[in-house]
């Protein structure tokens, strides 16, 4: 079972929009062991969509299509589909209702003509009626293929998919079952973790497939098995994990599709009814900000200073300015007073805090780009780490962020 999913709108190739849509068809699609072969971007244009859909008939059994289906002048996907179906377009009674309803409840402007256009469907397809929007989403065959027309709003396509598209595919088609388990690690690169389980990775079942994922201080071990059988596919895949954590279990962090390392972060915090400050530099609040991301963080997380600047340090946060005159406002000794003062500020039992040059210019500091400190104050004990993270800036400012939750998770795991 192969399927492509293709994405019609220039807003996508100028970089005026990201295809996030893909990526949910993508994951929703391997849910029920559907392999997507190719994802492509292309124009509103009559030539490119024919040449596109024509190949995409010889390889794939399924083509999934976004976008294309506005009301207006460029948006031609729906007379391009008639022209490579042989079909002609019809008015559909229910679609027109929807959108006579939609246009009545939700919008100021009155109904036109071309707003009615779009309950102009082809005449063989299969009508997705879509309760969120004017455009429906369109089922159609030609030869062995299915092509699946939907509309390129995230939320109104989310739904079609979700609610109409996957049962429809369950039931046209035979699929095999695709599982996936990927585990998360940090503290350790690519390479030095390949060398680690290499024995591991050879002897791995042939219908179990590893891929290394890095990012910013974390590679992530994605196992994936595919075949006949889910419930031998699920078994042999959590045992093969077994193994690996009695290889790396010190470097991993948890699984994915799971909780992310805030979130267990937070979980941890609350079962034991403590609680967490921060005191931000160049991280901007970042470390915050995915905090205060996870739903009843208010139990544990009491609040955060973002000192950007010396000034401010000094002032708001109580870093002696001899401190700073001494050993560099980019140092170990302040990191250490930051996570100190934002605790004994906020009240809290653990604390976070983050000094760094990201760059592009040394700033207050003669410290170069790239070097960062980040301090952990638990109620034991302040320590504090350098790291010498690169020139991007923005590659600096994440990795950090994740080293500063891996840091507070081991303090947390031991307390």
């Amino acid at each position: 079972m192969q399927a492509e999913i293709i994405t019609i709108g220039d807003e996508i190739l100028i970089g005026q929009i990201v295809d996030s849509n893909s990526a949910f068809i993508s994951k929703e699609l391997n849910k029920i062991g559907v392999s997507v072969y190719e994802i492509t971007s292309i124009q509103d244009d009559r030539e490119h969509i024919l040449h596109t859909l024509g190949i995409a008939e010889k390889r794939s059994q399924l083509v999934i299509m976004t976008g294309g289906l506005g009301p207006t002048k460029d948006d031609i996907t729906k007379h391009t589909l008639c022209e490579f179906l042989g079909d002609h377009l019809v008015q559909d009674d229910e679609v027109l209702r929807n959108v006579e309803q939609l246009f009545a409840k939700y919008f100021s402007t009155p109904i036109s003509d071309l707003n009615r256009q779009q309950a102009l469907v082809p005449s063989t397809a299969t009508v997705l009626q879509n309760p969120n929007g004017t455009a429906p989403g369109l089922w159609m065959k030609k030869g062995n293929t299915i092509f699946v027309s939907l509309p390129g709003v995230p939320f109104e396509m989310k739904h079609l998919i979700s609610s109409l598209v996957i049962p429809k595919i369950i039931e046209a088609f035979e699929r095999p079952h695709i599982f996936h388990k990927t585990i998360i690690t940090y503290g350790m690169g690519e390479s030095a973790l390949a060398d680690t389980i290499e024995e591991w990775e050879d002897n791995l079942p042939p219908f179990v497939k590893l891929a290394y994922l890095p990012n910013l201080g974390k590679v992530r071990l994605r196992l994936t098995a595919k075949g006949t059988d889910m419930d031998t596919l699920v078994k042999t895949v959590d045992e093969e994990v077994k193994k690996l954590y009695g290889l790396i279990g010190d470097i991993i962090y948890g699984e994915e599709d799971g909780d992310s390392l805030e979130q267990q972060i937070g979980k941890v915090l609350t079962k034991k009814q403590l609680t967490l400050a921060t005191a931000e530099s160049f991280t901007g609040g970042k470390i915050a900000e995915k905090i205060t991301a996870v739903p009843g963080a208010s139990a544990y997380f009491k609040g955060s200073i973002v000192s950007y600047a010396t000034e401010t340090k000094i002032k708001t946060l109580g870093v002696p300015q001899e401190l700073v005159e001494e050993h560099s406002v980019v140092s170990e000794q302040v990191a250490i007073a930051m996570a100190n003062n934002v605790k004994k500020l906020l009240a809290t039992d653990f604390a976070i805090a983050t000094t760094g040059n990201a760059g592009p210019s040394k700033g207050d500091s003669d410290a170069e780009v790239g070097t960062v400190y980040i301090a952990i104050s638990t109620p034991e004990r302040t320590f504090a780490q350098e790291f010498m993270i690169g020139k991007n800036r923005e590659r600096i400012v994440n990795r950090s962020v994740n080293r500063a939750f891996e840091m507070l998770w081991k303090e947390i795991l031991n307390f």
